[in-house]
């Protein structure tokens, strides 16, 4: 953003008018984190569906935003609500495949699952609860402050940063190689 180019803030009230324009700027200033943010929240391939869901909802709800808040906050709330309707989706297609699974003989997947020798970051956060992992793509991949993250999670900026402290402890014990025993 130059000194010419207006913020978020002045942005976000253009667009509650309807400006279009505005909207189009805020979409290419924030689309490249969105879809980050999508990836980190363990939605392969769909990241960009995901985004752009949430740049339909942001202006379908523009009339709600009050500049109260960092516009980054009202952004992301938006982005976890998505979040959270993909993942129910998703769940309840999983029950279908499971259910499908059964019904159908068994398949190999040739052995490349096996192949995989080097730690892929979103293995890593598929490990995670959850609330654990949503905590942490906030805060650590999307580098949004505690308290930014708290009021996107409608949580307490304590929870927010015990949820990085158990979600980064645990990737540690789960990745980090045992010490050698001593001599």
């Amino acid at each position: 953003m130059t000194a010419e180019e207006p913020g978020d803030l002045e942005l976000m009230s253009r667009v509650r008018d309807g400006d279009e324009a505005a909207f189009r700027i805020l979409v290419l200033r924030h689309r490249g984190a969105l879809v980050g943010y999508f990836v980190r929240q363990g939605a392969p391939g769909q990241e960009e569906d995901l985004a752009q869901e949430t740049f339909v909802r942001l202006w379908k709800y523009r009339a709600r935003y009050e500049p109260s808040a960092k516009f980054t906050t009202f952004l992301y709330t938006i982005a976890r609500h998505v979040a959270l309707d993909d993942r129910r989706k998703r769940r309840r297609f999983g029950l279908f495949r499971e259910r499908y699974r059964l019904e159908t003989p068994d398949s190999t997947d040739g052995g490349i699952p096996g192949l995989r020798k080097d730690l892929d970051i979103q293995d890593a956060l598929s490990t995670l609860p959850p609330a654990q992992r949503e905590t942490l793509v906030l805060a650590v991949c999307q580098g949004l402050p505690y308290d930014e993250v708290a009021a996107i999670l409608r949580i307490p900026v304590g929870t927010v940063k015990s949820r990085v402290f158990n979600a980064l402890t645990a990737l540690e014990k789960r990745y980090r190689p045992d010490p050698p025993p001593p001599p």
